[in-house]
């Protein structure tokens, strides 16, 4: 890897380059933050859908297409996800890097031409977004919601999150809901838009083998067009102990029980104790030889799935179980008494090492494509210092038992959420 560079293109924006000769592919993206917000978050969450359709100047689908396959078959994607108590809202485009493009060709910079034509020239008809792309758009938003929700173990750990969350942004989904979704006018599209790319906070990240420096002159000049003079902070809510206890059954026509337990870690991204939450997490259900795979699915046959998973920005820990209606109070005993066995110390030296070989051996894998890369950056950018995930892998391995202890005796239950099926009448 040649390295990273990172410079301000103006208020609110940071363009990062990610230079690296081994891939022979390109990927550019925008990502635009903004704070999770019950009145806009459909709204956002449409754009960049209707953004990848068309611009002015390849003002229909077709003509869009046409160009991209000029461009040996470059690709344009969108993405909406939720970041702490950020929505973002991601629009990508890759190709093929420059060296294997015919007669010189500079692909790279036809892409950071393309992103700026989609992002802030969108073919508006009378001030608004074409009808039909609107509407196909909002369907399809639609039809992911209902999708969603019937992933019942998707479902399950969303509800949680809005139990455990209900009076912090995070709570919202990343979407909205379907009644948001539904009340969704293409009047409301255009002004969401012009805040989003005069106020949001921006990203952008160059990755692959180019020269960031046609993308860097391409986006400044698109943005200082817009004579952005503030942005959106975009802080995250980060509540150090659990309050009381939220206890929750929901019933539905399910064959499998679904069992969520939420933690309050009381401790988030940059603290200095996070790496040790991350080895905690690993120790306790992160990895094939943890405490609950081992134990409560494997030994007692509790759960047909047991895994827990650290939210490093959020400062949560959310436990997910597949459960048999008749174990769901033995099941979450037993998760809860696993969590004491390593707030106890009950845990071997072995035991540590593995884990730290195993968190190594994820972190070192960010590197084998550029969107793990990618991604990897954007949520580092949540918070500084920017760290590589060479440098995360060593902070993990300085990590002492003491330390982990520690991390276990600072986690307080806060909301534990059942899903089951109907109750059976005798």
């Amino acid at each position: 890897m040649a390295g990273i560079t990172q410079r301000s293109v103006c208020s609110g924006v940071t363009f990062r380059g990610i230079r690296d000769d081994r891939y022979k592919t390109v990927l550019m993206s925008v990502n635009f933050f903004l704070p999770l917000n019950r009145k806009t978050v459909s709204s956002n969450a449409i754009l960049p859908f209707l953004l990848k359709r068309a611009s002015r100047e390849y003002p229909d689908f077709t003509k869009l297409n046409e160009h991209l396959a000029e461009l040996y078959g470059a690709v344009l994607d969108a993405d909406v996800q939720r970041l702490g108590d950020v929505q973002i809202l991601s629009v990508s485009a890759s190709a093929i890097a420059d060296r294997y493009a015919l007669d010189g060709e500079k692909i790279s910079a036809e892409l950071s031409n393309l992103l700026c034509s989609v992002c802030f020239a969108p073919p508006l008809q009378d001030g608004l977004f074409p009808e039909d792309g609107f509407l196909q758009e909002k369907r399809q938003l639609e039809e992911t919601l209902d999708a969603e929700f019937n992933n019942k173990v998707g479902y399950a750990l969303r509800r949680c999150e809005e139990i455990m969350c209900v009076d912090e942004p995070y709570g919202i989904g990343r979407l909205g809901s379907k009644k948001e979704i539904t009340s969704l006018r293409r009047e409301n599209l255009t002004a969401a838009w012009e805040y989003m790319i005069r106020h949001a906070r921006v990203e952008i990240f160059v990755l692959g083998d180019c020269d960031p420096e046609p993308a860097f002159r391409e986006f400044s000049d698109a943005f200082r067009s817009l004579g952005r003079t503030s942005f959106e902070l975009c802080p995250t809510v980060v509540k150090k102990v659990a309050g009381k206890k939220k206890d929750v059954t929901e019933r539905m026509n399910v064959a499998q029980s679904k069992l969520v337990i939420g933690f309050r870690t009381g401790c988030a991204e940059p603290e200095k104790g996070a790496p040790a939450v991350k080895l905690m997490n690993a120790l306790y259900g992160g990895m094939p030889t943890s405490k609950l795979f081992l134990n409560v699915r494997e030994k007692m046959g509790l759960c047909y799935y047991c895994a827990p998973a650290y939210n490093s920005v959020k400062g949560i820990l959310e436990v997910q179980s597949g459960v048999e209606q008749k174990n769901l109070k033995r099941a979450e005993e037993e998760i809860l008494s696993q969590l004491e066995e390593i707030r106890s110390g009950n845990f071997t030296d072995e035991e540590v090492t593995e884990a730290k070989c195993y968190l190594s051996n994820i972190y070192h894998t960010f590197s084998d494509s550029l969107e793990a890369m990618e991604n990897w950056y954007l949520v580092k950018t949540m918070y500084a210092p920017t760290r590589t995930p060479e440098e995360e892998a060593d902070m993990v391995n300085d990590v002492t038992r003491e330390e982990i202890v520690e991390a276990a005796q600072h986690m307080t239950l806060d909301t534990v959420y059942r899903l089951t099926g109907n109750e059976v009448k005798n």
